[in-house]
Order: C-alpha cells, then sequence, then structure tokens
C-alpha cells in the first residue's frame, strides 16, 4: 500500500509539524513500511542502502514512542541507545534527530571516540533520552560507570554490515546482552553477510523484515559511466577529469587510507585542493574537511567507504570511483552519495584491468552496463586445451607463483 503523506502513519502531532517545518511531503518506501509496524512495536531486521531514508524510519517512530511514554530519565541512564560504526554517522543521526524532535524535549548525546571524555561524561551522568554512540567508545564509558543501559527500552543498531567489518560485532554482542530483555530493537545493514545474520537471530524479537531493494537506490537520475584506464595512469587521469568545471562538488572513493592521502597528495602537486576523509584523520579534521565540503568552500573530497557513511550532502554533483569496491553493494552505496533530494548526478569509475571481474559483478547486481567512456578493454579469452605463450623477457606463466585472492587488496592497505 503506498502512502501519500506522514499524516496516515500515525505520528504525533509534533512529529508533523517538525516534518513539515523541513518541508517533508512523501514518506519513502522504506519508511512507509518500516514506520507503522515500529509504532506498533515490532522489531525491525530492515536492509537498505544510503539514500533510502532510514534514518527516518527509525528516528521517527522512536521520537513518537518517547513521547507517549512520557517517562523521565534517571540521571546516568538512556531511554534509547542508537549505535552507528563511524563518528560522521553518529553525528548525522544527532541532527536528524534535532530537526525531527524540535517541537518535543527530548535529551540527547552522542558518545565516540576521537574527542575529550569529560563532556561525553558529565552529559552522561544528568541522564539522557536518547544515546548515539559508537561501540568502543561506550563500552569504555560504561566500564567506567559513567552511564547504564538497565533502564534502555529502545536498540537500534545502523549499518550493521560496517560494524562487522570494523570489528565492532563483538563489542555490539556486549552491548545488546547489557539491555533489558523486553525492548524494542531494530537492526538495519546494507547488505546481510552470515555474520550480520546470525547477529540478527541473536538480538531480535521474532522480527518484521524490510527490504528495499538496491535497483531503487541506484536510480535513473544517476548516469553512470565507466573509463577503462591502467592503474598507473589513474592519478593523472583523475587530475583531468578534475579540471572541468561541470565538476562542482565531487566525492572520490578509494578502497584503503593510505591510496586516498596519495591521491590528494597528487592532486596538490596539479594545483588541485582536496581533503581526505577516513579512520586515521582526527576527529577535529573530519568534522572540519565535512564541513567546507557541505558549506561550498571544499570542492572535492577523499574518502574511503568506512568514513563515508554519514556524508549527507544534498548537492554532490558526482562520485569517483578512483578504485572499483570490493562488494558490489559497495557501489550502489557509494553512487548513493549522488542524485540525492531529487537532483540529478553522473558516478565515474575508473577501471583497471585487475578489477574487471568487480566490474562485472556491479554490472550483474544492478541489472544494466555501465556506460564505456573511451576505449573498451581488451579482455584474452585462451581457447581450451592452449597454453598462453609467454610475454618476451617475462617468465612463462606456469613458472610464476600463483597470487591469492585478495592479497593485491591487502598489501594495498
Amino acid at each position: 500500500m503506498t502512502v501519500s503523506n506522514f499524516a496516515d502513519l500515525g505520528l504525533s502531532d509534533r512529529l508533523l509539524r517538525a516534518l513539515d517545518d523541513a518541508q517533508y511531503k512523501t514518506p519513502t518506501p522504506i519508511q512507509q513500511q518500516a514506520i507503522p509496524l515500529l509504532l506498533d512495536g515490532k522489531d525491525i531486521l530492515g536492509i537498505a542502502q544510503t539514500g533510502t531514508g532510514k534514518t527516518a524510519a527509525f528516528t521517527l517512530p522512536l521520537l513518537h514512542h518517547l513521547e507517549a511514554d512520557g517517562d523521565r530519565t534517571k540521571p546516568g541512564s538512556t531511554r534509547a541507545l542508537v549505535l552507528a560504526p563511524t563518528r560522521e554517522l553518529a553525528l548525522q543521526i544527532s541532527d536528524s534527530i534535532k530537526t525531527y524532535g524540535r517541537h518535543q524535549r527530548v535529551r540527547q548525546a552522542v558518545v565516540m571516540g576521537g574527542v575529550s571524555k569529560r563532556p561525553q561524561v558529565e552529559t552522561l551522568r544528568r541522564g539522557v533520552d536518547i544515546l548515539i554512540a559508537t561501540p568502543g567508545r561506550l563500552l569504555d564509558l560504561i566500564n567506567q560507570r559513567c552511564t547504564t543501559l538497565s533502564e534502555c527500552k529502545y536498540l537500534i543498531l545502523d549499518e550493521a554490515d560496517r560494524m562487522f567489518d570494523m570489528g565492532f560485532i563483538r563489542d555490539v554482542r556486549k552491548i545488546s546482552a547489557m539491555l533489558p530483555k523486553d525492548r524494542q530493537t531494530l537492526l538495519f545493514s546494507a547488505t546481510m553477510p552470515a555474520e550480520v545474520a546470525v547477529l540478527a537471530g541473536e538480538v531480535l524479537n521474532r522480527p518484521e523484515r524490510v527490504q528495499i531493494a538496491a535497483k531503487t537506490v541506484a536510480v535513473e537520475r544517476i548516469e553512470q559511466r565507466v573509463h577503462h584506464i591502467a592503474a598507473v595512469a589513474k592519478r593523472a587521469h583523475l587530475a583531468k577529469l578534475l579540471e572541468s568545471p561541470d565538476m562542482a562538488k565531487v566525492i572520490v572513493f578509494t578502497r584503503t587510507k593510505h591510496r586516498a592521502d596519495q591521491v590528494v597528495k597528487h592532486l596538490a602537486r596539479t594545483s588541485i585542493v582536496a581533503e581526505a576523509i577516513h579512520g586515521n584523520k582526527s576527529q577535529n579534521a573530519r568534522q572540519r574537511a565535512l564541513a567546507n565540503f557541505k558549506k561550498g568552500r571544499l570542492r572535492i573530497l577523499v574518502a574511503t567507504d568506512i568514513a563515508s557513511r554519514g556524508i549527507d550532502v544534498d548537492d554532490v554533483t558526482h562520485v569517483i570511483n578512483f578504485e572499483l569496491p570490493n562488494e558490489p553493494e559497495s557501489y550502489v552505496h557509494r553512487i548513493g552519495r549522488t542524485a540525492r533530494a531529487g537532483a540529478a548526478g553522473i558516478a565515474i569509475s575508473l577501471c583497471d584491468p585487475a578489477e574487471l571481474s568487480h566490474l562485472r559483478a556491479i554490472e550483474r547486481l544492478i541489472k544494466r552496463p555501465l556506460k564505456v567512456v573511451g576505449e573498451k578493454p581488451v579482455e584474452f579469452k585462451q581457447a581450451p586445451g592452449s597454453q598462453a605463450k609467454p610475454r618476451p623477457g617475462k617468465p612463462a606463466s606456469g613458472s610464476r607463483r600463483r597470487r591469492r585472492p585478495g592479497r593485491t587488496d591487502r598489501r594495498a592497505a
């Protein structure tokens, strides 16, 4: 059933006023499906990429419940906990709660690493209605007895697949075990690897499954192109692309932190200003780069997949995949950073011969070929039973040590 406006979902008048203030008119598919279930108190397993509106899908029902409960938060406790894998995503969720809860008296706090503990400790000791946290810092503060989760009625795990990628799943299990069993739990993930499926089985109670297919995110408004180019020529080619005045606001994605820094340094040598955002940067540096990018003072942001969680900027004109991701779902997540809020966008992928298998996997997932710009790659197909001749000056293929799958990426990291 299609819902044409938020009023039909059963949200409180205060929330509807806040949505009207923010000029949000029509719920997205995930909001249409998830909000009624959450208002009924159901646990949810949500599978959705970025750009689907999932933050509002869990934030609005949470604020509705907290308003209806009318309980006072005890000192040193919290009524609701939202776990996020990155600092940027935690801050983005906090901003959304401020937007939707502007007509309610909701006390919230963000707990994350990379910044001083003291202000976080003081806020937690007073008690908060909603706590948004990264797992590592939260466990640290719990161990220091700065807060307790014994009064927490709502648990939201956002970007669970990235929690696993970053090694947080063990921490998440410890934290969830500290909450009362009688609670409402939501788990959202862009993908559903086996480890996340196991976690969902542990923390959710008879959940409803809400899934938004990747094809609804890789929307028609995104023009998707691929440039086939040698790895050694990528940096020069990227600099040439960025000379275009059409590239008004660009996110460049790399697979590793080291590569992101390399790209920024190379662009600087060609007088192109860019900043990197990744896990090795201080929190102040990351927030400063992101703020400059949002406000238009910085045209080019270079990011890794994990650090990009929480980049929510409406007017990104181009996404450039300097390197193709190992997981095709990450490609959909990346390109979803453009064509937001009804705008158009362009996604450009630089593909070297070693990445052709990644490209084919992406095309299978989105069920379309990417538009080839320039020359197509030459793919050598060996006839059955034949043996490739060694190139001059190179050893025969049988004499070379076979590289294990994934070795290139680990060395690059």
